[in-house]
């Protein structure tokens, strides 16, 4: 397929889930881009600054949950191609401070394809260690993922 070919099937949907990522308002308080890199994998990329640090110089928790929830959630939601999931629960433990500088939560889907999905992510640090890791359950909503703003496919 010539690489200005629209895409089709799951690479469709890959790409439109992107587009429902840079879409979401949240996003705005947290600059970041977001990569379907295959079925139920994801990679998020974004910098770490001071403007998510807490008061003793390092990325506050929030910052950690909503990129591993994200990388996790948009992994499962890869297999997913008519609704959207919702977090039911996740865990996660934090390892190491984040300073300035880029990060990547990558995520991975690792069980459930019907109605409750678990998936996983870690945020990696410009050096390439382990800053934290995750682990959530997610479930399919009664909101069609065609009716989201953003998701164009």
């Amino acid at each position: 397929m010539p690489p200005d070919a629209p895409a089709s099937g799951a690479a469709a949907h890959h790409r439109a889930l992107e587009s429902l990522y840079r879409a979401a308002p949240v996003n705005r308080l947290f600059p970041s881009t977001l990569e379907i890199t295959g079925e139920g994998t994801s990679v998020i990329h974004f910098q770490i600054d001071e403007n998510v640090y807490h008061a003793a110089g390092a990325a506050h928790g929030t910052a950690y949950f909503k990129m591993l929830d994200d990388a996790a959630f948009y992994a499962a939601n890869s297999l997913v191609t008519d609704r959207f999931l919702l977090t039911t629960a996740f865990n996660l433990f934090l390892t190491r401070p984040l300073k300035e500088g880029p990060v990547r939560a990558e995520g991975r889907w690792i069980s459930g394809r019907r109605r409750v999905f678990v998936a996983e992510a870690r945020l990696v640090d410009a050096s390439g260690e382990e800053a934290a890791r995750g682990t959530g359950t997610f479930m399919r909503s009664q909101i069609p993922l065609s009716t989201l703003p953003g998701y164009a496919r």
